[in-house]
């Protein structure tokens, strides 16, 4: 059966065999291989079988599909051993599945085992010691300096070109069996930033057909971080620590030295270590100083390597909040739709690149008008998503039920269903009969609409009139409240970003403050000027004058409707 094989990503050596005619790659959890990388598209690549050959081609994404370093045009025919590359993600094509595992002088972090060995009370045969602190430059060369300077300054400059970790640890290894001819083994581990414990990233092995698991002392690592110190053990092959292999013969290590890697500030971000298997050519104090010195040039090229990596990080992230942002504002009404007899304003104004609020008029049947205003718990990324599924679900459910209370009720049973992460959206729906000029309102657990009445008063639905928020109880009901409306009078939905607004002296809008200007409008009418209901910018206007400078802590969405006739 063909696979494809990892060469570079996640769990390098790990044989995929491809089981269907059909193999799609991409991001999408739906995909049959999900890469789970942000450039990755969501259907990034598909490996065809077509008879006895494997195709692969290109589903038009974003950044490419690379075959042996050559960009992908229409499909191509897959040979043993080719080369696929799919951002950072590399895989190696085989007709026959190989058996998983390292081959060569490959990165294979899975092939090295971190043992936790401090249970056994073993001491380890450990000769030198060498503090590395402030000796980060490189200083510490004292015999042969003039080669091994001139060994440190290639260093150097092949790490200074290098900006991403992928090609920064295996050059470390590179430039350390250049200058160590004795290394058999090495390896690089750094630490991670959610953990704090060492993870392998990098493995390097003189020898091709060498396969056996390296397995190393988390004594001996936690030793190196804790004292900042880097060690040379003599004879390694006669510390118990390392006899776990089943046989000792076939993992003889004569002679180690380990490093930490110590950042600007001095903090640790990994370290190195090296190994020979040859009892005649072992390490010594002078090779654990120049080892010393590689770390320091090694932690400065990891450290830049790793700021490189999070600003690229970063602006992907930015560019794809600006296009989410695009994506949802796409999703919320452009206008507010034109209906005889009334008129509407509206805003939405998320306090961050993407938003959980949500506002939508719904046509429905016999001429009748929605308007729904919601908002989902939280904020970012996860809200907004929730927010386009509310979309999706609130105008299916107000179609295909005869009620609004029972289409409330289909929502809510909706967001029990335990898929949502334990989130709950706050939503009401006014639902408009123009012939009789009469609101069905139902409120799931949001704010209470607000009613400008001509006398100059602002009215509150009840408290009474609403249910539990969506995705709290299954079997919640929702009581219906009719609303009439006289020609000049409106009706307000809003989110709580507006009356939570807070000013530089951290004091609130609030809702007192949003009924008294609702009035003032009221009094007023149309504002002079305006050649058009503008109500929901004027209330904008009025919390952007309350608050100044100072960003608003939450999305901010209002909509009003008034009659006109």
């Amino acid at each position: 059966m063909a696979a494809l094989k990892t060469v570079r990503g996640w769990n390098p050596g790990q044989v995929i065999p491809l089981t269907r005619p059909s193999v799609i790659l991409g991001r999408h959890p739906d995909c049959d291989i999900v890469l789970d990388l942000g450039p990755v598209s969501r259907q990034h690549a598909r490996v065809l079988q077509i008879g006895q050959q494997y195709y692969i081609e290109d589903l038009h994404s974003r950044n490419g599909t690379f075959v042996n370093d050559e960009r992908l045009e229409g499909r191509r025919r897959l040979a043993e051993n080719d080369q696929i590359r799919i951002c950072d993600i590399v895989f190696s094509f085989h007709h026959e599945a190989p058996v998983a595992g390292r081959t060569g002088e490959t990165e294979a972090s899975d092939s090295v085992v971190v043992v936790d060995d401090a249970a056994l009370g073993r001491s380890s045969t450990v000769v030198s010691k060498l503090e590395v602190l402030s000796s980060s430059t490189g200083a510490h060369v004292r015999v042969g300096a003039e080669v091994k300077l001139r060994a440190l300054v290639d260093i150097g400059r092949h790490l200074a070109r290098a900006v991403r970790l992928d090609e920064v640890l295996p050059m470390i290894l590179d430039n350390l069996f250049t200058i160590f001819i004795q290394a058999d083994r090495g390896f690089v581990l750094l630490k991670d930033k959610n953990t704090g414990r060492l993870v392998p990233k990098a493995v390097k092995s003189r020898r091709p057909d060498d396969s056996d698991e390296i397995r190393i002392s988390r004594t001996i690592l936690n030793d190196v971080v804790q004292r900042k110190e880097a060690i040379l053990s003599a004879d390694a092959a006669s510390d118990s620590r390392f006899r776990l292999s089943d046989s000792i013969v076939d993992f003889q290590i004569h002679s180690m030295m380990c490093a930490p890697l110590l950042d600007s500030q001095q903090e640790v971000l990994g370290l190195i270590q090296i190994h020979t298997l040859d009892q005649k050519r072992r390490f010594n104090e002078d090779d654990l100083e120049l080892l010393v010195s590689v770390a320091g040039q090694a932690a400065l090229a990891v450290e830049n390597a790793q700021l490189h990596e999070q600003r690229l990080q970063e602006e992907l992230t930015q560019r794809e909040l600006r296009l989410a942002h695009t994506v949802q504002q796409g999703l919320l009404p452009a206008t507010p739709p034109q209906l005889p007899g009334y008129e509407m304003s509206d805003f939405y104004e998320p306090a961050r690149e993407l938003g959980g609020d949500y506002f939508d008029y719904i046509p429905l049947s016999n001429d009748r008008l929605a308007l729904a205003l919601g908002d989902v718990s939280g904020k970012g990324i996860a809200a907004a998503l929730l927010m386009a599924r509310l979309s999706a679900e609130v105008r299916y459910a107000l179609a295909s039920h005869p009620s609004p209370a029972e289409a409330m009720a289909h929502l809510n049973r909706t967001f029990c269903q335990g898929r949502w992460e334990g989130r709950f959206v706050t939503l009401v729906v006014a639902v408009l009969d123009p012939a009789r000029h009469e609101f069905c309102i139902v409120n799931a657990g949001h704010l209470s609409p607000l009613v400008c009445r001509n006398s100059g008063t602002v009215e509150s639905i009840p408290r009474e009139a609403s249910g539990l928020p969506l995705g709290i109880e299954e079997d919640s009901r929702y009581p219906e409240y009719l609303l009439s409306l006289q020609p000049g009078e409106i009706l307000t939905l809003h989110t709580d970003g507006i009356p939570d607004a807070v000013n530089p002296q951290g004091e609130f809008y609030g809702l007192d403050r949003l009924e008294q200007f609702l009035r003032q409008v009221a009094r007023r009418g149309q504002t002079p000027g305006l050649s058009r209901f503008d109500l929901a910018r004027q209330v904008l206007q009025d919390v952007r004058n309350f608050i100044g400078e100072q960003s608003p802590m939450d999305d901010m969405c209002l909509t009003s409707i008034r009659r006109v006739g």
